[in-house]
């Protein structure tokens, strides 16, 4: 097949969940099919790094998009029937690029990578019926049940604005939020209906979408390269695990993501203090890129290490005592929670943060907890008996390799062409 994927940014390096799941579908599909990725790119750093890309499939980019200032978010929250994702990637270049292509090629296929590129298949499914004798297939990769997520992002700042805990901020972001789960519940269900098929990361996704009425689901998870995300490989490339001075607890994530911000706020104001009581010497390590500047300034108090952006996450996960996804927002399945089962790091997740891991079983292949009590007593237990982490590490490892390694994952995709 001939297939055109639209990408909200560079699939390369693979940094962070979107890139990641976008670089690894790119390497799956490019075995089989003739392949053209049409990405924005920000500028020409951004572009030279897409290089090993190039050795897979046809890279075109488009410079872009330009940041959108907080003033005109706040007014096209107000004033745009469309809600905020749908338009953080408008921009009249890349949809002329976009024509160009598929008025020139006969593609088989478009789909387009999460809701920043919704807008683009919109157009082509208005302009084919128009214009063009032959349709391509309009796919639509959606990461997320966006409406779900704003959906509890929204209650819970309001609860935490009702309840005094920095009522105008935390009171803001929750109006924001319903205002974006309206919009964002009629838009998905819009793009639903004109796209051939919705690929979707889980069943609760996909339960959550047919409630809008979206009727043509194929489920491809995400996934994780076990191969990779191995001890194995950190062996024979001469790597091993970090070895931390004290217990350390680990989480990873772009640390701008505000369901990121708001697992570690909580876990550091809720959980922490009550492990700091049995461990005084606990550490707590946030990797990633991007942190937010509510996380900066707990790193200053001392709450936690920020690492910043790491070259290879693998030894930080691998290394951690305790590997935490205390997230309360969200949807999907966390790639983060897959790398750190493929590394066999022992797990604390609330059920939110494994929600959508078919076959997973609290107890065997992590610990859930969903109270900061609950937290408190699944980190201490694993501090105090690391046998019982290696045995949910090497479990977890399992469920990782048998349902989520990529090469299961693609064939799904492929079946959705079909």
């Amino acid at each position: 097949m001939k297939i055109l994927l639209l990408s909200p940014y560079p699939p390369y390096p693979p940094h962070g969940g979107g890139t990641m799941r976008i670089c690894q579908i790119i390497r799956g599909l490019a075995q089989r099919h003739t392949l053209t990725c049409l990405t924005f790119a920000p500028d020409a750093a951004a572009e030279r790094a897409l290089a090993p890309l190039r050795d897979l499939c046809r890279v075109v980019s488009v410079r872009g998009p330009a940041p959108r200032s907080t003033l005109r978010r706040a007014w096209t929250t107000v004033a745009s029937p469309f809600p905020d994702m749908a338009l953080r990637n408008m921009l009249p270049a890349f949809r002329a690029v976009l024509n160009d292509l598929v008025a020139s090629e006969r593609f088989d296929v478009v789909q387009a990578e999460s809701i920043e590129m919704a807008p683009y298949l919109l157009s082509l499914s208005s302009a084919d019926r128009k214009t063009h004798a032959h349709r391509p297939r309009l796919v639509f990769d959606q990461f997320n049940a966006e409406y779900v997520l704003q959906k509890r992002a929204a209650l819970t700042d309001l609860r935490a604005a009702l309840m005094l805990s920095n009522p105008a901020r935390r009171g803001a972001g929750g109006v924001y939020s319903l205002i974006q789960w309206v919009k964002l519940a009629y838009y998905e269900r819009d793009v639903m209906q004109k796209c051939d098929v919705t690929v979707v990361v889980s069943e609760e996704d996909r339960r959550a979408l047919e409630r809008l009425g979206g009727t043509r689901f194929v489920v491809a998870p995400n996934g994780v390269d076990t191969t990779f995300f191995s001890r194995a490989a950190l062996a024979r490339e001469h790597r091993a695990p970090l070895s931390f001075v004290a217990p350390t607890l680990v989480f990873s994530g772009t640390l701008d993501f505000r369901p990121n911000v708001d697992a570690l706020a909580w876990f550091v104001d809720a959980v922490l203090p009550q492990v700091r009581i049995r461990r005084p010497a606990i550490r707590l390590l946030a990797v990633g890129k991007r942190p937010a500047p509510a996380l900066q300034r707990l790193a200053e108090q001392g709450c936690l290490v920020l690492t910043g952006e790491v070259a290879d996450v693998r030894p930080y996960l691998a290394g951690a005592t305790v590997y935490v996804v205390p997230m309360r927002i969200g949807g999907g399945i966390r790639l983060k929670v897959l790398e750190a089962f493929a590394l066999e790091a022992p797990v604390v997740s609330t059920s939110l943060g494994v929600e959508g891991i078919v076959g997973l079983r609290d107890g065997v292949h992590c610990a859930l907890a969903d109270t900061p009590q609950q937290f408190t007593r699944a980190i201490l237990r694993l501090l105090d008996s690391p046998s019982t982490g290696r045995a949910l590490g090497a479990a977890a490892r399992e469920l990782a390799c048998a349902g989520y390694d990529w090469e299961t994952i693609i064939p799904r995709l492929e079946a959705a062409y079909q």
